[in-house]
């Protein structure tokens, strides 16, 4: 059997060939039209771009008559908007269209500027005349089959329309592709495979990259929340940082280590944003990681069938009148979460009296009672918020919560001592991005390196 042919056409001649069925596109088994206004839209700015369109896959009867196999709906799209006076709808993205623009220069003869065209609400009849060229001398690529029948023709399009179409998730994806390594990085971590819940067949749909997107809209951006994949991708893409994702990674890491069988049906496609979120707030408690799965497990097997919320619902009825991702339900469900896991940690409430690691950690490494460290702490975390945000960069490693502990304990010692660490940490924070994760190898380093700071300032003041 011959391979098939190539042949290219321009955009008028191949639409002529349809309108006067050379080409015919209403093969007896062909589906019928099928795609939305945002399609077609996206089609006819790929062409005014001349960008790349797949060829259209034809079947030739031996009397010559072509058959559209692969390609009907781009065909029609682009026949709609021909001879259809079909209207490019005001939802299309990238809608200004750059071209060539003939004007008569000043001795007559044809000059070509720089022109631009917004193609929003407007129809082929609509477009200036050079964009109108550009359209009709589009070339068209096509694939031939020949020596077909009816039998052969059916063949080839159930071949070349065996094929499964992007879901809402994975279409979503496209728009965060500033983003999209690292998050596919973040997804192939051992924490997917064995300490959640999702089905290959979750994976294969995008779901694990939609619960991502979620988790970093929840944790840093939950007051410009989107119910929509789409909608969460492009403003991620356009507002989120870096070490957002990084904070995420490294939450994912430490997950792996203390999540088991017996709970990780918890991360589940439905609530696993949530959870990672939950996590967030539980890392800047001071406690051991151990304690969120031994929450976990305590909220599987109790809580969540009988703790019922100020409004008296149980945990899965909070979403029972509105949908999953509404920003009001995963608001109830956080601040359910939030207040159970720090009754369970006898961190609410001052009867519980209850010491945290990164106090007792304070006090140790600066010879001070535990008890001033507790009675202080409100104090030392709201300094170091400000001092951070006039010191340290936001995508800075320093500022990472597993670094937290040294930093409150540099806090305490700078009111402990009478030192302003402004200057200081400005200048260390420029020749340092990283930490070291033993906590108390890492204050101690940075206090040393506070004097070394200090004996340099007063000699030069000297």
């Amino acid at each position: 059997m011959a391979r098939p042919r190539k042949q290219t056409y321009t955009m008028e001649m191949y639409l002529k060939k349809i309108q006067s069925k050379k080409i015919c596109n209403d093969a007896d088994v062909q589906r019928n039209f099928v795609w939305k206004k945002e399609h077609i839209n996206e089609l006819i700015a790929t062409v005014l771009t001349d960008d790349y369109i797949p060829p259209i896959i034809l079947g030739e009867e031996e009397d010559s008559q072509l058959h559209i196999v692969d390609g009907g709906c781009r065909s029609a799209a682009l026949m709609v908007f021909r001879y259809g006076n079909y209207k490019i709808t005001s939802s299309i993205e990238n809608s200004v269209i750059h071209y060539k623009k003939r004007v008569s220069g000043k001795e007559g003869n044809t000059v070509w500027e720089e022109a631009v065209f917004d193609i929003k609400n407007k129809t082929y009849e609509k477009l200036p005349e050079e964009l109108k060229e550009k359209f009709d001398e589009y070339q068209i690529e096509t694939v031939i089959h020949e020596s077909c029948n009816s039998s052969k023709i059916s063949k080839y399009i159930k071949r070349y329309n065996n094929h499964v179409s992007m879901n809402t998730d994975q279409k979503a994806f496209t728009y965060i592709d500033k983003f999209a390594g690292r998050i596919h990085k973040i997804s192939d971590s051992r924490f997917f495979t064995d300490c959640t819940s999702y089905s290959e067949s979750d994976k294969v749909k995008g779901a694990v990259e939609r619960m991502i997107v979620e988790s970093v809209m929840c944790m840093n951006h939950f007051d410009n929340w989107k119910t929509q994949a789409k909608t969460a991708c492009k403003y991620l893409n356009e507002n989120a940082a870096e070490n957002e994702f990084e904070m995420l990674a490294e939450y994912v890491n430490r997950l792996e280590n203390i999540i088991t069988d017996d709970i990780k049906d918890i991360f589940n496609k439905k609530d696993s944003f949530i959870f990672l979120t939950l996590f967030d707030k539980f890392s800047k408690l001071g406690a051991e990681d151990k304690k969120f799965a031994e929450f976990l497990r305590k909220f599987k097997n109790a809580f969540r069938e009988v703790k019922k919320n100020k409004n008296g619902l149980l945990f899965d009825e909070i979403d029972k009148d509105l949908g999953t991702k509404d920003r009001q339900v995963i608001a109830a469900k956080l601040e359910m979460l939030e207040g159970l896991m720090k009754e369970f940690l006898h961190m609410e409430g001052e009867e519980h009296g209850q010491i945290t690691e990164t106090e007792a950690f304070i006090a140790e490494n600066l010879n001070m009672d535990v008890e001033m460290v507790k009675a202080d702490m409100d104090f030392y975390n709201e300094s170091l918020e400000l001092l951070l945000e006039n010191t340290v960069r936001i995508d800075s490693g320093l500022r990472h919560e597993q670094n937290r502990p040294s930093l409150l304990a540099m806090m305490a010692y700078s009111y402990k001592n009478d030192v302003d660490l402004d200057e200081w940490l400005t200048e260390y924070a420029e020749r340092n991005n990283s930490y070291h994760p033993d906590q108390k190898k890492n204050f101690l380093h940075m206090k040393d390196d506070l004097k070394k700071f200090q004996k340099n300032k007063n000699r030069r003041i000297a």
